[in-house]
């Protein structure tokens, strides 16, 4: 069976520079970073080297760089850090983030009691700036939590203005950029962004692997303690030859960026060129969208909803009907829900996600599927 992978934004594969640059650490750099003798030493630095060269590419420094399992856990870890120890009083975020901030800011509400404002998401997936500044003109110390890129229409949020708003107001801003670390540039010297959070595994890294950005001269507490590890922010001994494996993914990410950064626009306009030829009344979710993900509100009936992905799966071809974190729920996606009607959002739509692994001849693959749906 052909195996047809359309569903990067979920995840994506290794590069095999990377593999091999975890494999040899995995062999040569084994010590425990934290040892004083010369293998741990050894090891140590292929921690720091992998610090640095991220730093580089994000235009930071490299002790604002901190190392975590996920995006998730970073993600948990800064905004409790800044209600419990910042003294905020107010999380403003929108209801179409990742539910690893949803759920953390539910928790913190129910936990202390917190002020939670949801900003209005308009029906081409924007966020009303206006509302945000009203919202900031209120005297509440806040920190403010959105993404850049959104996980299931890849609808662009404006970082830099989202940001001057925060700091006019004196309120933090924390930044999800899980699906724009590695395929956009970020200069983190001109953007004003407070936390920043990605993992690996969505630019072409290791699973299990991401790291925070935080501003230097902003001091969080731990949210698990043990050794001193990552300045005694993250306990635990560190995951080397996957920290090897970011840096290495995320070097080779912007080394290639402006070849596959055109390579992967081409096949998203192709892909939506040909589906609106076979189905004429197909509609695009999200207006300025990212270029790696489209979403698409094909024009079947409701029934073929819950079936679409099974007959997809069944010719081998891997897309999603949103967030792959919620794949398996038969819930509409809410981040769908705050943009389309309740007519439309029984409807099938799909989430197609590219890399430069794909080609145009899966595409038609995948629009021949579709129609024999």
């Amino acid at each position: 069976m052909q195996k047809v992978y359309l569903d990067n934004a979920a995840t994506t594969p290794i590069r095999q520079e990377v593999i091999a640059e975890m494999i040899s650490v995995m062999q040569s750099d084994y010590g425990n970073p934290s040892s004083t003798h010369s293998i741990g030493r050894s090891a140590k630095a292929v921690i720091e080297t992998s610090r640095k060269t991220i730093a580089k590419y994000l235009h930071c420094n490299a002790q604002e760089i901190i190392f975590t399992s996920s995006a998730t856990e970073a993600t948990n870890w800064i905004l409790r850090s800044a209600v419990k120890d910042f003294g905020v009083k107010r999380i403003i975020t929108s209801k179409q983030e990742h539910h690893a901030t949803l759920y953390t800011v539910q928790a913190l509400q129910e936990e202390f009691g917190i002020q939670v404002d949801f900003l209005k998401t308009l029906p081409d997936g924007s966020l009303d700036y206006n509302q945000l500044s009203d919202f900031l003109s209120a005297d509440i110390k806040t920190i403010v939590s959105l993404m850049h890129v959104n996980n299931e229409t890849g609808v662009v949020h404006n970082l830099e203005k989202i940001g001057v708003l925060c700091h006019q107001n004196k309120a933090l801003f924390h930044c999800d950029t899980v699906q724009s670390i590695g395929k956009t540039e970020l200069d983190l010297q001109q953007l004003p962004i407070d936390f920043l959070v990605a993992s690996a595994h969505k630019f072409h890294g290791p699973k299990g692997i991401g790291f925070a950005f935080v501003r230097k001269n902003l001091v969080l507490q731990p949210m698990f303690f043990g050794g001193e590890q990552e300045k005694g922010w993250r306990a635990g001994t560190e995951s080397v030859h996957q920290i090897a494996g970011m840096a290495k993914a995320l070097q080779l990410s912007y080394d290639n960026l402006a070849n596959e950064r055109d390579y992967i626009t081409d096949l998203k306009n192709y892909c939506f060129d040909r589906l609106s030829e076979a189905f004429p009344a197909v509609k695009q979710n999200g207006t300025d969208t990212f270029y790696n993900i489209l979403n698409v509100l094909l024009p079947f009936s409701p029934e073929k909803t819950t079936m679409i992905l099974f007959n997809l799966d069944m010719k081998g071809i891997a897309v999603s009907r949103g967030s792959a974190c919620q794949s398996g729920s038969i819930k509409p996606s809410h981040v769908l829900a705050e943009m389309l009607s309740e007519e439309d959002l029984k409807k099938p739509s799909l989430r197609i996600s590219f890399s430069h692994f794909n080609t145009k001849t899966e595409i038609d693959y995948l629009v021949k599927v579709l129609k024999e749906i």
